[in-house]
């Protein structure tokens, strides 16, 4: 069972390293031979969560797993952000290859075609990379995080339901992944993992426009000279609650908010539920940023639940991931239009 497994993950190395037959530089030659002081650091047996690593494998080959994790790994390098980086093809993944494509002249296939592997593959940087875990990365301490908004209330601080789900936000990456990459590897200070490499990149520098489209699911950022800087996977509205078509502006950008819950703005609430203040954290409703638009009640923010942005409806505002909620409040500032458009 473990031998199989290794042997998939080999597959998945070589498939990252080599997509569409295209000659590239053997990314995981640092990370293979460190395979075996990981694996020492693990405990004797693994967790169940661990165990449950192989839905990847059982959904597609580790080829396609390496493919396509690392298409999504250098999209976000790009600043076209896939998501929740998985390793299987989805709807975020062909939105981030659009705008890619369109931002280097190729047809907006959203394929991952020969041209497109080819402007990808500019990157040279490693898919992986090994990282010693510190306290930061895992998040600590955890809490068991309840369902309804009145149980959440309850709560000093809506911080990570885990070691797993901390390092997935961490590394931009599904928790699944994570312990597919990392068989048998506890998430403990001192271990060491393989992660997406999309840590550590330069600051994209302030936008001078952001703009919201509701068809296409995407929040996107263009500087002074009107030039594409980034481009992001969003919720946005729904049939109770549209996206708030025009030009808004930036009002504040609060980092860390407290989340100001107010049933009678939400059709589907409770009839039980009241009037309530949830604390900061991951899994804040807003996440661990609210961008506040001139528009009242709405504004752009992230979400405890990535796995689902672009997938969903939302209560009108702007929802991303966490991270790229982070990287777009970094690039804004008070008075920055925000456009949304259908």
């Amino acid at each position: 069972m473990q031998r199989a497994r290794h042997g998939a993950l080999d597959s998945l190395q070589r498939a990252a390293a080599m997509p569409l037959r295209v000659p590239t530089l053997a990314l995981f030659a640092l990370l293979i031979p460190l395979a075996a002081p990981v694996l020492a650091q693990s405990p004797a047996s693994a967790p169940a969560e661990v165990e449950r690593a192989g839905s990847l494998q059982e959904r597609q080959s580790p080829e396609e797993t390496g493919r396509l994790l690392r298409a999504q790994v250098l999209l976000a390098r790009a600043r076209f952000s896939p998501g929740e980086i998985d390793g299987v093809e989805g709807s975020n993944q062909a939105r981030a290859l659009r705008g890619f494509q369109a931002a280097r002249d190729l047809p907006e296939t959203g394929e991952l075609d020969a041209d497109t592997w080819k402007a990808l593959n500019a990157d040279d940087a490693p898919v992986l990379v090994e990282h010693a875990l510190t306290d930061e990365d895992l998040g600590g301490p955890y809490v068991d995080v309840p369902d309804g908004m009145m149980a959440k209330s309850e709560l000093d601080r809506l911080g990570y339901a885990s070691a797993w789900e901390a390092l997935g936000e961490r590394f931009h990456a599904s928790p699944d992944l994570l312990r597919f990459l990392n068989p048998r590897v506890e998430p403990r200070a001192g271990n060491r993992m393989r992660v997406p490499n999309v840590r550590d990149l330069p600051p994209l520098g302030t936008a001078a426009r952001v703009v919201v489209s509701e068809s296409a699911a995407t929040l996107t950022l263009f500087d002074a000279q009107d030039r594409l800087m980034a481009q992001f996977p969003v919720t946005s509205g729904s049939e109770h609650d549209p996206l708030p078509i025009g030009e808004w502006r930036i009002e504040a950008v609060v980092h860390d908010p407290t989340y100001h819950y107010n049933p009678e703005l939400f059709h589907s609430a409770p009839a039980s539920d009241r009037k309530a203040t949830l604390q900061p954290g991951p899994n804040n409703p807003v996440g661990p940023i609210w961008i506040d638009l001139s528009k009242p009640h709405y504004g752009i923010h992230g979400t405890p639940e990535p796995r689902d942005v672009g997938k969903t409806a939302s209560n009108g505002c702007v929802r991303l991931t966490n991270w790229d909620a982070l990287i777009v409040a970094e690039a804004v500032e008070v008075g920055t239009p925000v456009i949304m458009r259908q």
